[in-house]
């Protein structure tokens, strides 16, 4: 294939501009489709594991990010009366995958992803369809409304609720109910300090992080039915929730505004897709393989996919094959993490809470082998092998 190959990426995410940059590093003429006017994202903060950093290395930026962001780790887990379950070291964790795990503004990470492009390669207010996935001897094309435009290349990376995904495969179940929503809250708490940490009740959890540049992420969870809203406000509605939980919960609550608060259910997608693509189309992230955020990987997979598919652009097929296997055992155990730490049933919460205290006692390193197999992965090639075809 020609080094001037074009490839659309429909979706501006993390996933769709890392995609983007890796393809672009390997020669492609890349032009990235969002339908949002910016490309300011959805959420508050990501956590990123060694297994993305690696996979930003391979993009060039992996050590840049390690240096904008908290290291994630020193903390651990608690009840909601302060107890520590279990401790945790971020050395430890490191020592154990080969890197940090690290923590950091979502729009900082889109940000630097957005500038390995570039100018023009991006275009906001762009909703797109796939109207021709192509095959081995006509190039797949996309309908923005405006404009029918071809390429060699179409990556799905357009979220939960894909177009493109429904479009390639319309009779697959698409996402469906995890029984939990999240809110999130990133903002300046002054005067407070404090642990990273999580906190596990009866089908409630909250987490507290400090950030490098002094504001502090948190974020919530509760089963609850689809599609609730507070009568009054989300604030309020996290003050009933977690407002008698351990400091610095309270600290964070009273810090926080009701336009601080994001409330989102969570989705996952039960049944895996057959494939990851279809003729000159491929799809990743949540498009591909949404999954619970109890694991922490969504956004990590979602740059997995990206660096793993530039490296078979030339072959779909091998990219289904690398992809599909992994992310289909992992979004499984996030649904597995999200059934204990989500457990309403008193013994079974008394159970739960018991066990993670033995094995912290045990040995710090008996709890981090749920990521043994994910945190530790490495990509197909190395970052001064990213450009060549």
């Amino acid at each position: 294939m020609a080094r001037s190959a074009h490839a659309i990426v429909i979706g501006g995410g993390i996933g769709g501009l890392a995609a983007a940059a890796a393809l672009h590093r390997r020669g492609w003429d890349v032009t990235v489709l969002e339908r949002a006017r910016t490309l300011e994202p959805v959420g508050a903060a990501i956590s990123l594991a060694p297994n993305a950093l690696r996979a930003l290395d391979v993009l060039g930026i992996g050590e840049e990010i390690r240096d904008l962001a908290a290291w994630q780790g020193d903390g651990g887990l608690r009840t909601p009366g302060g107890r520590w379950l279990s401790r945790t070291s971020a050395e430890t964790a490191a020592a154990r995958f080969g890197g940090p795990l690290v923590l950091l503004p979502r729009a900082t990470l889109v940000d630097r992803l957005a500038a390995l492009l570039p100018p023009g390669a991006v275009r906001t207010a762009a909703a797109a369809s796939l109207t021709d996935p192509g095959d081995g001897r006509r190039p797949a094309r996309v309908s923005t409304g405006a404009d029918e435009l071809e390429a060699e290349l179409v990556v799905g990376a357009d979220g939960i609720n894909s177009r493109v995904r429904s479009a390639l495969f319309p009779d697959r179940p698409g996402p469906v109910y995890a029984g939990f929503t999240t809110w999130r809250v990133l903002i300046p708490v002054p005067g407070v300090e404090f642990a990273s940490h999580e906190t596990w009740g009866r089908g409630r959890i909250w987490g507290t992080h400090p950030l490098k540049d002094g504001r502090v992420y948190a974020y919530a969870a509760a089963m609850t039915p689809a599609g609730g809203r507070a009568a009054d406000d989300e604030k309020a509605e996290l003050l009933r929730l977690f407002g008698d939980w351990h400091d610095p919960v309270p600290a964070v609550l009273a810090a926080a505004r009701p336009e601080d608060v994001l409330r989102h259910d969570v989705h996952h997608i039960t049944t895996p897709l057959p494939a990851y693509h279809c003729g000159r189309v491929a799809l990743l992230g949540d498009a591909a393989h949404a999954m619970p955020p109890t694991l922490g990987q969504g956004g990590n997979q979602a740059v997995e996919d990206a660096v793993v598919l530039a490296h078979h652009c030339d072959d779909l097929a091998a990219y289904t094959a690398a992809r599909l296997p992994r992310t289909t055992a992992i979004s499984r155990q996030a649904v597995q993490a999200a059934r204990v730490n989500m457990a309403r049933n008193p013994v079974a919460v008394a159970v739960r809470d018991t066990v993670i205290a033995a094995l912290s006692k045990a040995g710090p390193g008996l709890l981090l082998r749920g990521f043994d197999g994910i945190a530790d992965w490495r990509p197909p090639y190395a970052a001064g092998e990213a450009i060549e075809r």
